[in-house]
């Protein structure tokens, strides 16, 4: 038997999403810049998928860009904050590399950015968040769900406390859309990067919702596509598998996550599970055996599951160190995650996998 439990890394690519594929490379292949009828044909694919996209986020089509992927919105709506005054920026510690990475970009170029810590339990008081707003605060950065352990952030509520504030707020929605309910008024960030690979698209598309009247500058220069915001030829083959993933998006069956930790609870009481909140990422440690060994035992069997963000390639957690969690915590730390596909059967395939690794491996110890 064999089980995929890393969908909080990448997706199996839905049959809707594969066939829009297919269909728009080999039927609508124009460019849809192009004024003949070919071009027209795929220009009305992408603008139609750009209103599916839209309807999902509860947003007008004009406010969804399209770009490559989650890292390149996340990059492009932290770069709105050049176009705000100040100079000082509020984020996570917890936040995706494509965040941090970026922010650390902009602190050698002079920006200050504070980075709030999580709580023991890896939540994060939205008044925390608020409370580091300052007067020069250009922009504010938090995740709807964390990549790692699942933990659901409060991102309407920190709108709501930063209103009166001249600051940007943008949210990393990437664990978040078709995964829970999402709708961009609801949310109140001016910003909400979202991506396909995560729930059954084809890699390598993504999109920004960027609120109408929000000023944000280009990051890519060219032709001007994408009203001149975000140049370069459309990617239509997997536009229109982002959109067809949309439209087809079941959820993920909350009772998954739920029978494994209800099952380990009682055959392996030393693992210890770590934050939560979002039905389809389950974090959890065996203190006294590494990631990587859990991991390779595992992977022999066929059960693939992750140690934290698929991005980290194989670092210590950043988000679990930022938790103030014991070593041996952090060190015996996996991620299992889960889509509309996973059955109970893989997820009882795991436990039983699991309860044998650590058998064997402790018992080595």
């Amino acid at each position: 038997m064999k089980a995929y439990l890393d969908n909080a890394a990448t997706t199996q690519v839905r049959p809707e999403a594969a066939e829009a594929v297919v269909r728009a490379m080999t039927e609508v292949y124009g460019n849809p810049s192009s004024l003949h009828s070919a071009g027209l044909d795929a220009h009305d694919l992408v603008e139609a998928s750009r209103a599916a996209i839209a309807s999902a986020l509860g947003a007008q089509p004009g406010e969804v860009f399209f770009v490559s992927g989650g890292t390149e919105a996340d990059n492009w709506a932290l770069s709105a904050a050049y176009s705000r005054r100040g100079r000082h920026i509020v984020s996570t510690a917890v936040e995706h590399e494509a965040v941090l990475e970026k922010l650390k970009a902009m602190s050698s170029q002079g920006w200050e950015v504070t980075l709030v810590a999580p709580e023991k339990d890896g939540s994060i008081p939205a008044e925390k968040v608020a409370a580091a707003v300052r007067e020069d605060t250009a922009l504010v950065s938090v995740m709807t769900v964390n990549n790692e352990t699942g933990n659901i952030y409060l991102v309407a509520e920190i709108a709501r406390l930063i209103k009166g504030s001249r600051a940007l707020l943008h949210t990393d929605a990437v664990q978040a859309f078709m995964k829970q309910p999402l709708r961009a008024s609801a949310l109140g960030a001016d910003l909400i990067s979202v991506s396909s690979h995560k729930i059954h698209g084809p890699k390598g598309v993504g999109a920004l919702y960027v609120k109408k009247g929000t000023n944000i500058k280009p990051l890519i220069f060219g032709g001007g596509q994408e009203k001149g915001l975000r140049s370069g030829t459309e990617n239509v083959p997997a536009i229109a598998g982002f959109a067809a993933a949309v439209k087809a998006a079941g959820r993920c069956d909350p009772a998954i996550r739920a029978y494994i930790v209800e099952r380990l609870a009682g055959t392996l009481p030393e693992a210890a599970v770590i934050g939560g909140g979002s039905p389809h990422i389950l974090c959890l440690s065996l203190p006294g055996l590494r990631s990587e060994t859990i991991m390779n035992y595992l992977s022999e069997r066929e059960v693939f599951v992750s140690r934290g963000s698929a991005c980290a390639k194989g670092r210590r957690s950043h988000v679990l160190e930022a938790m103030r969690l014991p070593p041996e915590i952090v060190d015996g730390s996996i991620r299992a995650s889960f889509s509309e596909f996973t059955t109970l059967e893989e997820a009882e395939y795991f436990c039983v996998c699991l309860e044998e690794a650590a058998q064997k491996l402790l018992r080595k110890l």
